[in-house]
């Protein structure tokens, strides 16, 4: 009777078993045993926690043990003692700019850009040179955890080719400039070209075209103007450089306005869809307008530091809430794009510049990097946090070096130890770009191949 008893107990076990692997949804992936790092309303931190992704999108962010009960993946990540967290989205950059990086360093921004950057452009740039800069780019991004980037360059649309087939996400915006430059002789030329590159990218799943007028001191009032209609027109946002420096500055004034803001906002530039990269040169009235006109930021420290163009009224910023994101800037004024090392420098620099040790936290830090990023591009709906519903844009990171033990804080660890390097694994749209270190979308050893074959081309063009 017993050993009856027994077989009895097994047969109900193993029924139940049955029946849960039946009803347990399947799903393309399921992330468990991290510390999940949410970034969501209730900036939840799950510890053992997991993330079911089905397709493109997140369906379930929980507590492992719930997950497991509810759903089985066709594949599986162990993220033991990990990091699990949402993709980070680099709000300013111009990718192919990586091939110049450590060009020129350490002067202005008008000498760095007139000296060096504008001519050596002149002489290299090329379709050719925008698919190898953005492949290194990319390539970059996607081994330190960034799963969405905004750009603003030449060929636009061969860096929305490359990115695509990395498996980014971004939004690119095609540059009109007041200049001849390597792909458009006149800003008429430009707009054209602005116009056919969103038209041919507006319904891709993981590009977003944008119309990028460079700066009021590379463009006239009738060129910002077209530009912005022109994006308002297609609906697609407005990407341009506002108040970076005291020279731009003083462009405003010459123009008859107290401040960049304000002669943005006089031609009826300001709206929603753009993105300023950088606004460190504002005062109170002009966060009050860029916050009513529902206009993002995007805040470099790095880069504004490196060029000395000043500090950035973050902690203002934040107060006013503001849609403010996180970038790198282009890695030749950077000289990288690690936005684990934006999120230390921004955090820093406005705790000395505020005499605040308060001024940014770690958790605002990561906040500018995920879902404050997203808020600022307006795709905050889609990305920059984990929630069901919400497209799989993942990272996992490493937390098990000597510098990163012991850990009490991951959100601490998150900003002030961790580099790009500690990203173990990113994923894109629910695909895996990288696993374990080894990128799986791009050749990693013949990406850098080619950006050492460029890198010759560059120090002829500068006369090196």
């Amino acid at each position: 009777m017993r050993m009856k008893s027994a077989v009895v107990i097994v047969g109900v076990t193993m029924s139940a078993v049955a029946v849960l692997a039946q009803t347990a949804r399947q799903v393309s992936l399921v992330i468990t045993n991290g510390i999940v790092v949410t970034v969501d309303n209730g900036n939840r931190i799950i510890t053992p926690g997991a993330v079911a992704i089905d397709g493109s999108d997140i369906v379930a962010v929980d507590a492992a043990e719930s997950v497991r009960r509810q759903f089985r993946g066709r594949q599986t990540i162990d993220a033991t003692g990990q990091v699990v967290m949402p993709g980070l989205v680099n709000t300013h950059t111009h990718a192919p700019m990586v091939l110049y990086r450590g060009l020129a360093d350490d002067m202005a921004l008008d000498q760095w850009l007139t000296k060096y950057i504008f001519p050596a452009e002149a002489k290299t740039v090329s379709p050719e040179f925008v698919r190898a800069g953005t492949r290194l780019a990319a390539l970059e991004m996607i081994e330190s955890g960034t799963t969405t980037y905004t750009d603003m360059y030449y060929f636009e649309e061969e860096i929305a080719k490359e990115t695509r087939a990395a498996g980014l996400r971004a939004v690119l915006g095609q540059t009109v400039i007041q200049f001849p430059v390597a792909d458009a002789k006149t800003p008429v030329e430009g707009l054209a070209r602005a116009e056919r590159f969103v038209q041919a990218f507006k319904n891709d799943p993981l590009i977003t075209p944008a119309v990028a007028p460079h700066a009021i001191y590379t463009n006239d009032s009738a060129t910002l103007k077209a530009a912005r209609e022109l994006s308002t027109r297609l609906g697609v946002p407005t990407l341009i450089h506002v108040a970076e420096t005291q020279l731009e500055a003083m462009t405003a004034k010459e123009r008859g306005a107290a401040t960049v803001v304000s002669y943005l906002d006089s031609i009826g530039f300001l709206g929603p869809g753009v993105l300023a990269a950088h606004g460190v040169w504002v005062n109170e009235s002009d966060i009050a307008v860029l916050k009513a006109r529902g206009v993002g930021v995007s805040h470099n420290p790095e880069s504004n530091m490196k060029l000395a163009s000043g500090i950035a009224p973050v902690k203002a910023y934040l107060e006013a809430d503001v849609a403010l994101g996180l970038g790198t800037d282009g890695a030749a004024s950077n000289n990288d794009l690690d936005m684990f090392g934006a999120m230390r420098a921004a955090s820093f620099l406005q705790k000395v510049a505020t005499s605040d040790p308060t001024a940014v936290s770690a958790r605002a830090a990561i906040q500018m990097a995920t879902i404050g990023g997203a808020r600022a591009l307006g795709m905050d709906k889609q990305i920059g946090s984990l929630e069901p519903g919400k497209r799989a844009d993942v990272i996992i990171v490493n937390m098990s070096a000597a510098r990163q033990t012991p850990m009490y804080d991951p959100l601490s660890h998150l900003v002030y130890v961790t580099r790009g390097d500690d990203v173990q694994t990113t994923i894109v749209n629910g695909k895996v770009l990288m696993r374990d270190r080894k990128v799986l979308t791009l050749d990693s050893a013949a990406v850098l191949r080619d950006a050492k074959r460029w890198a010759s081309s560059v120090n002829a063009a500068v006369g090196r």
